[in-house]
């Protein structure tokens, strides 16, 4: 018999597992912190509860409505785990789904998210929500809760996942809605900065493996290196259109995220109008241009795949444009003048 008896040997430990409760408890800490830094006067639980309790204030709606998106930020991750740099794909995430909401007219209430990876580091965890609470001081939202879990051999080392999830809230006679849309609707482009959180497969296969770039090189034509043109956060468009919400000019929205221009202007649409949009109406950023050149992609491929530096389109009442152009430009934006809705089928022309 072995002499190590069943009744002597040491009992497993979570530990054991690759499970750390200790890591654990050190990145809580953190979070805590970084989450209250969020906090409003709505918000009626901590962080460490299971769940959160939120409040809102409802004096200034009558009928009101509940938006709510989830999203994740794709292989851009890859960049962070590439550089070492976590701090800004939490800003992206909140962004993302900020964006999401506000082209049906809605504003955060409050956001969560979940972060999953094999081997719990406390200082990655604490530089992803620190991106998350910075994103949602900016949006005027609450980081009310979210989730931690650390699973053993299911994430490559160094390696995690990152999703949000967002509630926000719009008058119901506020919600955007296609069939607001009307023939002669102006669509008004507000610039990206960037690829935002959508492309990134295809970016990352030309840079890394067929120009044999690495983060840290330099690109004369970007002005920039590979790693700092690529992690640039997704731009938050709720400062600059929450005061046009209110004003009736709005008659529609498209956040242009995967698909594009074609592949999201379109939900924006009935089945009785296109979006004619002028692309020489605004200047393609270098760093489009520079990954269509050196990919040798066609046009059609690029604006499938990427924002061609066009974040967000506003359709817009024709009598209101002046109006709306001159409100987003007090803002700090540079709007452009797109093209315009007319009697179609529901698609997007590019022309």
């Amino acid at each position: 018999m072995n002499e190590e008896k069943a009744g002597t040997r040491r009992g497993l430990t979570y530990s054991d597992s690759g499970v750390s409760i200790e890591k654990a408890d050190q990145a809580k800490g953190r979070i805590k912190k970084l989450a209250e830094s969020t906090f409003n006067s709505s918000v009626l639980s901590g962080i460490g509860s299971f769940g959160g309790l939120f409040k809102p204030d409802l004096g200034g709606y009558s009928d009101p409505v509940l938006v709510s998106s989830a999203d994740g930020v794709g292989t851009k991750l890859k960049l962070a785990f590439m550089t070492g740099r976590h701090n800004t794909v939490g800003v992206d995430l909140v962004s993302h789904c900020t964006d999401d909401i506000l082209v049906m007219g809605a504003e955060p209430l409050f956001f969560l998210d979940y972060i999953a990876t094999g081997v719990l580091d406390p200082s990655v965890i604490g530089d992803i929500v620190e991106g998350l609470a910075r994103g949602c001081r900016e949006a005027g939202c609450v980081l009310i809760g979210g989730e931690t879990a650390e699973m053993p051999d299911f994430y490559q080392p160094g390696e995690y996942d990152l999703a949000g999830f967002i509630v926000g809230i719009a008058d119901r006679r506020r919600l955007l809605d296609p069939e607001m849309v009307r023939e002669g609707d102006v669509l008004i482009g507000l610039p990206s900065t960037g690829l935002h959180t959508n492309g990134y497969s295809l970016a990352r296969k030309l840079f890394f493996e067929e120009l044999g770039m690495g983060a840290d090189t330099w690109v004369e034509e970007l002005g920039k290196t590979v790693g700092d043109e690529l992690l640039t956060p997704h731009k938050n468009y709720l400062p600059s259109i929450k005061p046009l919400l209110s004003t009736g000019f709005l008659h529609g929205m498209a956040h242009i995220t995967g698909g594009g221009i074609p592949g999201n202007l379109n939900r924006a649409l009935t089945g009785e109008l296109d979006a004619v949009v002028d692309c020489s109406s605004w200047e393609i950023p270098k760093v489009f241009k520079f990954i269509r050149e050196q990919g040798n992609i066609e046009n059609r491929e690029m604006f499938s795949a990427f924002n061609m530096g066009i974040g967000m389109i506003l359709i817009v009442k024709n009598s209101a444009e002046e109006q709306v152009m001159s409100m987003l430009s007090s803002k700090g934006e540079k709007p452009v003048i797109l093209g315009e809705v007319v009697s179609g089928t529901g698609k997007v022309v590019l022309s």
